[in-house]
């Protein structure tokens, strides 16, 4: 029972201490945009400047993550996790 505790606490330690290597994942997942968060950007350019975004990369002031994996096709997000224009 003794060792359990030890390796119990151990680990505690081992995981409140070594921060970095927990939080790094987390980060990475959060950094990457989802095809709804594109779709949102582009609600906000339009409204901002009355017309679509030629590209991606103009939705960047609006957007908080990685969307280089997304294109705009009519007016809409493609890419990872984005159903086809022609179905939305």
């Amino acid at each position: 029972m003794a060792a359990t505790i030890t390796l119990g606490v151990t680990g505690a330690s081992y995981a409140a201490l070594n921060t970095p290597a927990l939080t790094g994942t987390a980060k990475t997942v959060a950094s990457a945009a989802t095809c709804r968060t594109v779709d949102e950007a582009i609600i906000a350019y339009l409204a901002a400047h009355n017309v679509t975004p030629r590209a991606a990369k103009d939705l960047a002031p609006y957007v908080r993550g990685d969307i280089s994996a997304y294109r705009i096709e009519r007016g809409l997000a493609a890419g990872p996790g984005c159903r086809p224009a022609a179905t939305r």
